[in-house]
């Protein structure tokens, strides 16, 4: 069994115009105030990192390193979350998901899907240089808005998303590969890969390639009302990645799991900051130890009713206070003995 790594924090929601949350070296210095030991960093902010030259510069990259190293920090992950959406968006999405492009790029679907793959390619490469094994994403989608069939979907129309979906993806798996890399794809509602089921038809339509990989965060089948604890047991083995994030789910007799169009805050399922929500931490935490998931224990905080301040500091101790120190020893080894065959014979009385 291998210990879980942490506590880290994803920096994504805690980029601020103001200090210390508007520079790398303020968030460094902040994380290893609150007792992180890991950054996990969003390559679509360039006050982080520049994604270009991390991929054609080692000596960047080790300069990057060294700098977040110096605050007793470690990098856990680069994330691509936007520019991995970008690689598959169905048209009714294209306005919106226009402001995760640069401005030159919008109205003009192609040319971003383009960029997109360029940019994930590029953090594959960066991930190298920097010595990281494991990659963070989404997937992207081009079948979300049939995910409820009405009207019913023509035969064959989620057969030919997924084809398309892994024809855009392999090239940059293969990219992945090269560099030994992992993909970990973030399950989540909005993509086409959000359950165990669309994750297994990804896999096939990849001819099961093996950079294809999971990002774990249990806070997004609590609101699909998924069992989060048996999707360890069938796909630990893909686990590379954990998004620690806490979430609940209150139905009423007026909303339910699609919530009505109602914002965070009055929605029946929400996400909420560690140990605020329903989530069976310990279990969780239990489980992928005892997979041997070799993982960093990473908070992303999304609450709507508590601060990403109080959030970071109270979620850092909440990790570490879940951590289990993986036993390398059986709790009743005291009460063994030497065995040969000839004895094993005698207690069977053979």
């Amino acid at each position: 069994m291998k210990t879980i790594k942490g506590p880290a924090v994803f920096l994504a929601q805690f980029m601020d115009d103001k200090a210390p949350f508007n520079s790398l070296d303020g968030l460094c210095q902040w994380a290893s105030d609150l007792g992180y030991k890991g950054i996990q960093i969003p390559t679509n902010e360039t006050r982080l990192i520049d994604l270009d030259k991390a991929a054609s510069s080692k000596t960047y990259c080790d300069e990057l390193k060294g700098k977040i190293n110096s605050y007793g920090l470690e990098i856990t992950e680069l994330s691509t979350h936007l520019q991995g959406q970008l690689v598959a968006v169905h048209p009714a999405y294209d306005v919106m998901f226009d402001n995760f492009a640069p401005d030159n790029l919008k109205n003009n679907p192609k040319a971003r899907t383009k960029w997109a793959i360029q940019q994930v390619k590029n953090a594959a490469i960066a991930s190298k240089h920097l010595g990281l094994k494991a990659h963070a994403t989404f997937s992207g989608a081009l079948l979300w808005p049939t995910w409820h069939p009405w009207p019913q979907r023509p035969k064959g129309l989620v057969e030919m998303g997924f084809a398309e979906l892994a024809k855009r993806w392999l090239p940059i798996l293969n990219v992945f590969d090269e560099n030994g890399v992992d993909v970990c794809y973030e399950i989540h509602p909005g993509e086409d890969l959000h359950d165990g089921d669309t994750f297994e038809r990804f896999l096939k339509a990849t001819d099961n390639h093996k950079r294809v990989n999971i990002l774990y965060d249990p806070s997004h089948f609590v609101l699909q009302q998924l069992d989060y604890l048996e999707y360890i047991d069938f796909y630990h083995e893909f686990i590379k990645v954990f998004h620690v994030k806490d979430s609940e789910f209150n139905p009423t007799g007026k909303k339910g799991a699609f919530g009505g169009y109602n914002d965070w805050i009055d929605r029946a399922g929400r996400y909420r900051s560690l140990g605020d929500g329903q989530i069976d931490f310990k279990s969780i935490f239990s489980k992928l130890t005892q997979y041997s998931c070799d993982v960093w224990a990473v908070m992303e905080w999304e609450c709507c009713i508590k601060s990403p301040e109080q959030g970071a500091r109270e979620g850092a101790v909440f990790i570490k206070n879940h951590i289990i120190e993986a036993t390398q020893k059986a709790f009743d080894d005291f009460a063994g003995a030497d065995i040969d065959k000839a004895h094993l014979k005698k207690i069977l009385g053979l």
